[in-house]
């Protein structure tokens, strides 16, 4: 099967590091391809992950938000994406 890029955002639990340290951490687990941020005091990762399906794409940003000693307590999807997925 062939990879593909899927765009995803995993809402994450509040926590203690700013920005910068939160965004470190992700680096540093594996997830170079996330632009973390902060909307209205929640915390995000944005992915642009390269996988053969989305579910695997969703798993593996997943198991490295946790590797970065993060929790997700959401994903979303921008409705224009589900088309060409």
């Amino acid at each position: 099967m062939a990879r593909k890029v899927f765009e995803f955002t995993l809402w994450l639990a509040a926590d203690a590091r700013d920005l910068v340290a939160r965004a470190n951490a992700l680096h540093e687990a594996g997830a170079d391809d996330c632009s973390p941020g902060d909307h209205c005091g929640e915390a995000y990762a944005a992915f642009h992950r390269e996988a053969e399906s989305f579910e695997a794409a969703v798993r593996s940003a997943i198991r490295d938000v946790h590797a970065a000693g993060c929790r997700v307590m959401r994903c979303e999807i921008d409705e224009r994406q589900l088309a060409t997925y």
